[in-house]
């Protein structure tokens, strides 16, 4: 899986990027991988250095957030016995966690998490803008279309049944 020069390529990078509490983010676990440190070393660099970790740097997962990680994500199964909660990391929380770590294979994988986040950040523009574009549609052509869905609507609920029902009925005896 690693290109090579012995980084990890883009694409494993952008499937680690994770929406937790509306963030952005990469686990500690995946950094560590990236950045070719144990997940222990980067937490000690961390703890060592957590001035330049501001809360919307990093924060640490809750227990539920990280059941749900664990569920969600097939390759941090190995999380879920694990006794400590990980710490997610924005896009900043990852450049900083680069300088910290301080090693040149550190700061060529920066690059390439920088990129992954750039690139995530330019398809989530287009859909907005795919989406933009057919809600105009949708204004647009409603009156047009109104005629269309009402017909729909109706052929949808079945016709009342009238008249005498077809078939021999038993009568109950009284």
């Amino acid at each position: 899986m690693q290109e090579a020069d012995g980084l990890v390529p883009i694409e494993r990078i952008e499937s680690s990027i994770l929406l937790i509490r509306s963030h952005r983010v990469m686990l500690d676990a995946d950094l560590a991988v990236i950045y070719g440190v144990t997940t222990k070393r980067l937490n000690e660099q961390v703890k060592r250095n957590l001035k330049r970790f501001p809360p919307d740097f990093m924060f640490q997962l809750s227990e539920s957030e990280k059941a749900k990680v664990v569920a969600n994500c097939d390759h941090l199964a190995r999380l879920r016995f694990s006794p400590y909660l990980p710490y997610a990391f924005t896009e900043h929380g990852a450049l900083m966690l680069a300088n910290v770590l301080n090693s040149d294979r550190a700061v060529e994988a920066s690059v390439q998490v920088v990129r992954a986040f750039v690139r995530l950040r330019s398809l989530l523009a287009s859909h907005a803008e795919l989406a933009r574009k057919l809600e105009a549609l949708e204004k647009k052509y409603d009156a047009q279309f109104k005629v269309v869905f009402n017909a729909i609507r109706q052929l949808m609920n079945p016709p009342e049944p009238t008249g005498r029902p077809i078939g021999y009925i038993k009568q109950q005896k009284k």
